[in-house]
């Protein structure tokens, strides 16, 4: 280096920036007025949240009907990160976004042309950029919207919160159904045998058979006392009662003793019956909400200032780096 030269330290920089102070002091400037008028046309948002937690359950007939035998977790307790995180994929599925952008026309709110090629693409993107759901530490989750009309970002915010309850519980409600269908036709197939057995019983009943052994045993006494006196007319009227429990006595205890083994299933099944016609036929709440949303009263994005300082900031560094790369002394 020469004597006009300077060092690339501390000394140095001061002098160089006091040379080119006029070259800096007028381009950071410049930045500082680009970046104000900048931030100022930058469209003011509002932002509106929902916080909540998702319950732990998914089973209404266990979580209120059961008994000491089934141990469920509390109807009334907060779900946990696994929870959170399926009420997460619940908030970003196709199903709660295609039903906000219909109901609150967002194509048009957010001024894309409905004739454009990529249409669903870019409000797919506005969308995106706009409603957010997070998990926060406490293992709520966390639902921020973002809006030019206040009113609107309150609104989604609330209608989404109302929506993900309504779309879990039709999701547990379909399966409940198709176990209910299943369950019922069982449950009535096991009374209609049962039916179909206590009619063939009563029919074996109607000839004689009341109570198999006990009749055996009275019968065979009276039987033998008879043929000891001689009386062959009772004889012949006790073989017959004989033979009419000989012919249907085995399945008259056959069926009695199925009777009672299906009679404990219909028992069995009766609460399985119960409880899917519950779960069927019966919704609850499968979000807790801490607070719903409000319109704001100022808005949130953009922060103008901090705009306004990184710009005037970066500008005056890139053009210090920019000098000294370029300065013929360096």
């Amino acid at each position: 280096m020469n004597e006009q030269s300077y060092d690339i330290n501390s000394n140095g920089i001061f002098y160089f920036l006091r040379r080119r102070r006029n070259v800096l002091l007028i381009i950071s400037s410049l930045a500082l007025i680009s970046s104000i008028i900048f931030s100022l046309l930058i469209e003011d948002k509002y932002e509106s949240s929902v916080i909540l937690f998702p319950s732990t359950t998914t089973s209404i007939s266990r979580a209120l009907l059961n008994d000491e035998n089934y141990k469920e977790k509390d109807f009334l307790e907060f779900g946990e990160e696994e929870e959170a995180e399926q009420l997460i994929q619940l908030l970003n599925s196709d199903t709660i976004r295609n039903y906000i952008i219909q109901k609150f026309n967002l194509m048009s709110h957010y001024d894309i042309n409905p004739h454009e090629e990529y249409r669903q693409t870019e409000l797919f993107n506005e969308y995106k950029g706009n409603i957010d759901f997070y998990r926060t530490k406490f293992m709520s989750v966390k639902i921020e919207v973002l809006d030019t009309d206040k009113e609107y970002a309150a609104n989604i915010a609330n209608e989404i919160t109302k929506k993900v309850d309504e779309v879990r519980n039709n999701i547990l409600q379909k399966a409940a159904k198709q176990g209910f269908v299943i369950v019922e036709k069982e449950y009535n197939n096991l009374v209609a045998e049962i039916n179909r057995m206590e009619d063939t019983l009563n029919q074996i009943r109607a000839k004689g058979v009341q109570d198999y052994e006990t009749q055996v045993e009275v019968l065979s006494n009276q039987y033998g006392a008879a043929l000891v006196k001689g009386n062959n007319a009772a004889v012949k009227a006790l073989q017959n009662k004989l033979d009419t429990l000989s012919k249907y006595g085995g399945k008259y205890l056959s069926l009695v003793q199925q009777m009672e083994y299906e009679r404990e299933k219909l028992s069995d099944l009766k609460k399985v019956y119960s409880e899917a016609r519950v779960n069927a036929e019966s919704t609850i709440d499968q979000t807790f909400i801490v607070n719903r949303a409000y319109p704001a009263e100022k808005a949130s994005y953009p922060i103008r200032w901090i705009i306004v300082v990184a710009s005037t900031i970066a500008t005056f560094l890139f053009t210090v780096i920019v000098l000294i790369l370029f300065d013929p002394k360096a």
